[in-house]
């Protein structure tokens, strides 16, 4: 049985990625055991021809650690093949010092326990207008006054 068996490919991409991101704002354990939680070992993610193994990917993930930035994931559509999912989404992003939205096309493979052993993304950023930026203001406080919301077509899930 797979991870993915039976659960909406959308919801489960969704739950990965906000719970991942959670975990990465809200606690003040180590990244790296963050890092391996949602990702086996052996993890090889290539987003628009960079490859990260699991050094790379805790070190990539330090920041969202340290700055606590708002995210907000709007999955417009995933299937899932036994351990594999392929998804369109959009992640609507805030910093202090940036605010931002990337247009992600997600291929992905996952370990029997849920954690992610593959990812192949290409990604595009779009312009966010000053409207936009309101958007994302909206939603579940997580620890610190920061917030990250997960979303499927603009609603809110719990």
């Amino acid at each position: 049985m797979h991870a993915l068996d039976g659960t909406d490919p959308k919801q489960f991409i969704l739950d990965f990625f906000t719970s991942f991101m959670n975990d990465l704002v809200r606690s003040s354990e180590d990244v790296a055991l963050i890092v391996d939680r949602y990702h086996t070992p052996d993890i090889v993610q290539i987003a628009d021809g960079t490859r990260m193994d699991r050094t790379k990917l805790i070190a990539h993930a330090r920041p969202a650690h340290k700055h606590q930035p708002s995210a907000r994931w709007e999955v417009h559509e995933a299937i899932a093949d036994g351990d594999r999912i392929a998804a369109r989404y959009t992640l609507h992003f805030q910093t202090k010092k940036r605010e931002g939205r990337t247009e992600v096309h997600f291929f992905g493979q996952f370990a029997d326990d849920g954690r992610m052993r593959r990812a192949h993304m290409l990604t595009r950023l779009v312009p966010v207008k000053a409207a936009d930026a309101a958007e994302l203001g909206a939603g579940t406080q997580v620890g610190s006054g920061q917030q990250v919301e997960s979303s499927d077509r603009g609603q809110m899930t719990s």
